[in-house]
C-alpha cells in the first residue's frame, strides 16, 4: 500500500529513491549524500514540468512544487531560472540536493563571515548535496539560456512554504 499520490508524472522513481535513500540515513548530511547519490541514478527528464512552466517568470526564479511527502520527510521543487536571474544570499532549514536538468547554475559559496569560499558551475546531469550549517550561497543563471534544476528538501515545503532560513545583506556583495 502507498502512502503518497505522485501528482507530477515522471517522478515516481525519483519520489522512490529518495525513500530509499533516506530509510538508511543517520544525520542531515548522510541524508543529502545518500539522496544525492540515488539521484545520480535517477536523473528526471526536464518532462516533469510542463512547456508553460519551463519558460519560467521574467521577474525572478520561479519554483514549482512537484511533491510533498505526506509524512513531511521531503519535498520535491523544480526551479526556472531565466539569465541573469539570481538569489539572495541564503542559507538553509534543512539538507538539499539539486540536479541541474538545463543550462548552467552558477553557485557561490559563503563561510559564516560571508567571505567567499567558493563557487561552483552546475551543469545538467550534475547533482550536488548539502546541509546546514555550511550552506550559505548564492545561485546565478549566468548562461544565455534558461536553467532548470529539481531540488529535494528534507522538509514539507507545502507546510513551511521555503526552504531559506535567513537571507544576508553583506555590504560588499551584489544582489
Amino acid at each position: 500500500m502507498t502512502t503518497t499520490m505522485i501528482t507530477t508524472p515522471g517522478l515516481a522513481d525519483v519520489t522512490t529513491g529518495i525513500r530509499y535513500a533516506l530509510r538508511s540515513a543517520a544525520d542531515w548530511t548522510d541524508a543529502a549524500r545518500l539522496v544525492a547519490d540515488e539521484l545520480r541514478g535517477r536523473l528526471p527528464d526536464i518532462a516533469v514540468l510542463t512547456p508553460e512552466q519551463r519558460l519560467g517568470d521574467p521577474d525572478k526564479p520561479t519554483g514549482h512544487l512537484l511533491h510533498a511527502e505526506p509524512d513531511g520527510s521531503f519535498s520535491v521543487t523544480a526551479v526556472v531560472w531565466r539569465p541573469g536571474q539570481a538569489t539572495r544570499i541564503h542559507d538553509h532549514i534543512t539538507w538539499c540536493v539539486v540536479v541541474v536538468l538545463q543550462g548552467v547554475e552558477h553557485e557561490e559559496l559563503f563561510d559564516a563571515d560571508l567571505n567567499p569560499i567558493g563557487v561552483n558551475d552546475n551543469r545538467p546531469g550534475e547533482v550536488t548535496g548539502f546541509a546546514p550549517p555550511g550552506d550559505i550561497h548564492r545561485i546565478v543563471n549566468t548562461g544565455t539560456e534558461t536553467a532548470i534544476s529539481l531540488h529535494v528538501y528534507g522538509t514539507d515545503l507545502s507546510r513551511v512554504g521555503s526552504s531559506a532560513r535567513r537571507y544576508y545583506e553583506p555590504a560588499n556583495a551584489e544582489n
